[in-house]
């Protein structure tokens, strides 16, 4: 891909990750998986394959059964429910393929939440988010409900709230899977822009190679495993 060698600061390392569902279902069957700081690394798949539950493991919305996930020195699995917590809003910025925007937020108030939930001053937080918000290219859309905006807007909205609070590493699901070819290229020149400027980690899930083209690596998995590099 982009040929960028990075300097060995381990920033996510994932051993011997295991999920099943019942007996019959394993859906992870063993990953091993390392991202450096500052890195932009595709997964891509056929569906069923394990991208999506890899990431909701990473980000604490799904248990795995057996494995270690080492985010930024910490152990993601062990701990108190508070120590993930706090971890996931700290660390992590998470972008969906259906943009799970608050409906009764607007645009700019969407963006800002991140920052409330770490007690950021609301001074600061007018200005950090403001600031992100014309960067996004959506200044004139801050007041608009989510109901108000094109689905590019949204994920535009959806990018800026993942990373208003400069996140160590940011989880993207399918994130143009729901965009048009030029839309989809627009929020994509976003993500790598945005990640580039803030020195933020990237690990996407996508069945686009052009998703995959702003990465600096790009994985394959296949039955629940990382096939090749």
């Amino acid at each position: 891909m982009w040929g960028v060698t990075f300097p060995a600061v381990p920033l996510l390392e994932i051993e011997q990750l295991k999920r099943t569902y019942d007996a019959a279902r394993p859906v992870l069957r063993g990953v091993d998986l390392t991202i450096n700081a500052g890195e932009r690394v595709a997964i891509l798949g056929p569906s069923g394959c394990g991208k999506t539950t890899l990431l909701h493991c990473i980000a604490g919305i799904d248990t795995p059964d057996a494995g270690r996930i080492t985010l930024k020195g910490e152990n993601v699995i062990a701990g108190t429910e508070k120590t993930h917590a706090r971890l996931r809003r700290e660390a992590l910025g998470m972008v969906f393929q259906f943009f799970h925007l608050l409906p009764t937020l607007t645009a700019f108030e969407n963006a800002e939440l991140p920052l409330k939930l770490l007690g950021v001053p609301a001074v600061e937080r007018r200005m950090r988010v403001q600031a992100l918000i014309d960067r996004v290219g959506l200044g004139s859309r801050a007041n608009a409900l989510p109901s108000q905006l094109s689905g590019g807007e949204m994920q535009r909205v959806a990018i800026a709230r993942a990373v208003i609070h400069k996140p160590a590493l940011i989880l993207a699901d399918e994130p143009t899977g729901n965009l048009d070819s030029v839309t989809g290229e627009t929020v994509l020149g976003l993500l790598r822009d945005v990640t580039e400027a803030q020195g933020t980690g990237l690990l996407m899930v996508t069945h686009s190679a052009e998703a995959a083209g702003i990465c600096h690596r790009v994985l394959r998995m296949k039955d629940g495993r990382i096939v090749d590099a």
